[in-house]
């Protein structure tokens, strides 16, 4: 606002200098007097060309060609401070004549406004001879004055922040700035154009004298962008920003709003606000650059969440502190297909959902915030009671499960959204005593296992979309159930009798235990050590389960101890395959069949070999030693004998001389 202040007494001489030099000096000549007068002023060169031209009716004024105002001699950018296509000057001579300063008009037509923040802090928008407050600084002016109507049309505004690492544009700019008493209210309206969409400030505050020299006073700003809509009553001063207020924001329309102050922001999804989200509270701005929010009431379409809020300036981002309570949230709801892709609910989908997932957010600030839920229900599944301290550390996002009911048993562990170069989530989760049949009903909507027990689970997957991180996920993990039971189907009855009709709701299979571990590769887990014991079946598992494609190649190996009697004792692969959503069961038969042949074929070549060693034996007196092929013994035996006529040769040999 000094600067605003500034400029208008500096233009306020203008009119004083070009009436005082018109009647004898040319007009280049009295631009050239502005220029120095207006330096003197505030620091800055300006430069006017054209020609100059008086008013003294309706009003004593001036009319100017194409002006500019240079900026700080640090700035970046080759673009002047302020120039603008002509300005419209007029006040009151019996007023200035008395020492007041009354503007009572001043119009500038499409002008173009440059504010650059350095990375060190500098602004250049902050006015003083010659940058560095020597002999010719100039402070904020003390004379009163007073300004009817300061317009501007037509005009652009780009604020280049190299400290926030933003940039800000507006363009189609309409304003007006009213002052109509110097120790009294104040106003300004603004409308404009943020890429692309309307954008609008009123602001209207007391005491502009206090204001301009500093001070909080009362204020009331309203700014709207596309459909986002943020209000302050309470009080504000601008050097240093300080504030203090009833804040309201009704963020509807994200994207504007983002675009207003130099930031990407998408529309939240079903839960996190995509119908309705707003936030109010107590804002404290202490000119420090920290902002406090306290009774913050969070609304994100039915979820409600309040607590208090800290944001504190940091080294290259903010950083956003607090502590958070919430009531039952609801973030997706079976109808609308939960986490599968909106065909089917849950994980009764076709497939996982391929929309992109802007994360982008994650990168505004770091952040610590400590959040207590009564409930979550993702649609899909529902989790009870949850505390978690969620941290954002460079786009990383760590949520650290300090507690997590669900189906009747705890989760703990961290999951990871890291949005640093692209997306990726990873965990390490510990799920214990979860009861399994309403967890896979919800998930799969199956209800026919029944048991309770823990899972340890450690995950990573890469991709932009649900759809490419299941297809790359990988990890490990393990699996332990204690008793319980398998509904709609009899295993051992199946396995003594062969008959694959033992199905239906009046069927079960009772078991004492399961257990497994798995790995994750390419978004398929793999598992070849599972086991079941039950008290007249065991079984043992190998396969693969499709997380990506949703597709099951599953084989089961139960074999049904025999009996008291002696009898039984059946072994018949089970094969389960197709997809998560229709998965098929069938007895492999046929592998029943091949492995009865081939264990035929091996008792038959046992039954040959043990008959040809009896003959060898017998005819030929060669007799395998253990761990010795029947070969082997044979050319032993063939050795042996051709040594044996070899020393009775020798034998004889030696006992004929």
């Amino acid at each position: 606002m000094r600067w605003i202040i500034r400029v208008a007494v500096g233009l306020a001489v203008v009119v004083l200098v070009a009436f005082g030099l018109l009647a004898m000096i040319p007009s280049e000549r009295i631009a050239a007097a502005v220029s120095a007068q207006f330096e003197g002023l505030t620091g800055r060169k300006m430069d006017m060309t054209g020609e100059i031209k008086p008013r003294l009716w309706p009003s004593l004024g001036v009319t100017t060609g194409p002006v500019s105002i240079a900026n700080a001699d640090w700035a970046d950018g080759e673009a002047p401070l302020f120039r603008a296509e002509s300005l419209s000057i007029d006040v009151n001579l019996g007023a200035l004549l008395g020492g007041d300063v009354r503007i009572t008009g001043l119009t500038a037509d499409r002008p173009e406004i440059n504010l650059e923040r350095a990375a060190d802090g500098r602004e250049n928008w902050v006015f003083g001879a010659g940058e560095a407050g020597g002999a010719g600084a100039v402070p904020a002016p003390a004379t009163a004055f007073t300004l009817d109507q300061g317009r501007i049309t037509g005009g652009k505004l780009r604020f280049q922040d190299a400290q926030a690492g933003r940039s800000i544009a507006l363009d189609d700019l309409e304003a007006v700035l009213q002052i109509p008493d110097f120790s009294g209210q104040f106003s300004l309206s603004v409308a404009g154009l943020s890429g692309g969409q309307p954008v609008t400030l009123d602001l209207t505050g007391g005491v502009f004298s206090a204001f301009a020299a500093g001070r909080v006073v009362p204020l009331t700003v309203t700014t709207v962008a596309g459909g986002s809509r943020i209000s302050f009553d309470g009080r504000g001063g601008l050097s240093p920003l300080a504030a203090e207020g009833d804040l309201r924001a009704d963020l509807a329309d994200l994207p504007a709003l983002g675009g207003l102050v130099g930031a990407s922001l998408s529309r939240p999804g079903p839960g996190f606000g995509a119908n309705r989200l707003s936030v109010a509270g107590k804002l404290t701005l202490d000119g420090s650059g920290a902002a406090f929010l306290r009774g913050a009431e969070i609304l994100a379409d039915d979820n409600r969440i309040t607590g208090d809020l800290d944001l504190r300036p940091g080294e290259v981002r903010p950083k956003l502190s607090g502590q958070l309570v919430a009531g039952p949230i609801v973030l997706g709801s079976g109808e609308d297909g939960g986490i599968g892709d909106g065909q089917s609910g849950g994980m009764a989908a076709a497939g996982w959902p391929g929309d992109e997932i802007d994360v982008s957010g994650l990168g505004l600030f770091d952040a610590e915030l400590a959040l207590a839920v009564p409930s979550v229900d993702l649609g899909v599944l529902t989790l009870g009671e949850t505390r978690a301290l969620i941290t954002v550390d460079r786009a990383r996002a760590v949520i650290d499960i300090r507690q997590m009911a669900a189906y009747g048993g705890q989760i703990t562990g961290d999951f990871v959204v890291n949005g640093r170069g692209g997306l990726s989530v990873g965990g390490r989760l510990n799920l214990a005593g979860l009861q399994t049949q309403p967890l896979f009903t919800d998930l799969a909507g199956w209800d026919r296992l029944v048991s309770s027990g823990d899972v340890q689970l450690e995950f990573l997957g890469v991709g932009n979309s649900i759809d490419a991180i299941m297809r790359g996920l990988r990890g490990e993990g393990a699996l332990e159930l204690g008793q319980g039971e398998l509904r709609g189907i009899d295993i051992v009855s199946m396995l003594r009798t062969l008959d694959p009709g033992f199905v239906g709701s009046d069927q079960k299979t009772a078991f004492d235990g399961l257990a497994g571990t798995f790995t994750i590769e390419g978004g398929v887990l793999s598992n070849s050590d599972l086991k079941l014991v039950a008290p007249s079946l065991t079984a043992a598992g190998t396969g693969t389960i499709g997380l990506g494609t949703r597709t099951l190649d599953y084989r089961i190996r139960p074999t049904a101890l025999a009996a008291a009697d002696g009898t039984g004792g059946v072994m018949v692969p089970l094969l389960i395959t197709g997809t998560w959503a229709e998965p098929r069961f069938r007895l492999d038969l046929e592998s029943i069949a091949r492995e009865k042949m081939e264990a035929e074929a091996k008792a038959a070549e046992a039954r040959a070999k043990a008959e040809l060693e009896e003959r060898l034996k017998q005819e030929l007196g060669i007799e395998a030693a253990p761990e010795e092929s029947l070969g082997d013994a044979a050319a032993r035996r063939a050795q042996e004998a051709l040594e044996d006529e070899a020393r009775r040769a020798l034998e004889d040999i030696l006992g004929g001389n």
